[in-house]
């Protein structure tokens, strides 16, 4: 029940993502994906934070490589935190695609209004590399309720809804590392 309501929550937007997400991690693989690792490129980020709603610069995609933090832990109904984070997320998209090499950290919660136990909550790990070609995501710390819960426990509040998300979320659980083409740009 608690999966439905969270659910039905969700913006257009929000559940087209998911759906984008979804559909590239149930995609066949001709070479089978491998447990999720920090981007060899990794030592070399220099974390720029960004808060709730905050949009960063379109200068940052001279950065190489480009690594960011993004807070999305007030994706709230009462206070505009659910508008904030959609009108934040084109141009966080849009830095990002450009980029040769990317990684994101993040830290979601969604909830009815402030002060409210999440409804839903984890900390996600997704990173690309044209240079290389291959791209990796991980969620982890996933918590219901404001309740920490296991993968299993996730699967078993969203199965009801979308057998797709649920089985997605089995394979992030380790996280997933998987070849990408790389760019002629990016060398």
């Amino acid at each position: 029940m608690a999966a439905i309501s969270v659910v039905g929550c969700w913006s257009t937007h929000q559940e087209a993502t998911v759906r984008v997400l979804v559909a590239l991690l149930t995609l066949p693989f001709t070479v089978l994906p491998a447990p999720y690792h920090d981007p060899a490129f990794g030592s070399a980020c220099e974390f720029l934070s960004f808060g709730e709603g905050e949009r960063p610069p379109w200068h940052v995609i001279m950065r190489d490589p480009l690594c960011v933090e993004y807070a999305k832990q007030d994706i709230t109904f009462d206070n505009g935190g659910a508008a904030r984070f959609l009108l934040a997320e084109p141009m966080r998209i849009a830095v990002a695609v450009p980029a040769c090499r990317y990684w994101q950290r993040d830290h979601w919660s969604v909830q009815v209004s402030r002060g409210e136990p999440p409804l839903v909550a984890w900390d996600g790990s997704y990173w690309f590399d044209k240079r290389s070609g291959r791209a990796a995501a991980r969620v982890r710390n996933f918590r219901i309720g404001g309740e920490p819960t296991t993968v299993d426990g996730a699967v078993s509040a969203v199965r009801g809804y979308s057998p797709e998300l649920a089985d997605a979320l089995i394979r992030l659980d380790a996280g997933i590392s998987i070849p990408l083409p790389p760019s002629l740009f990016c060398r």
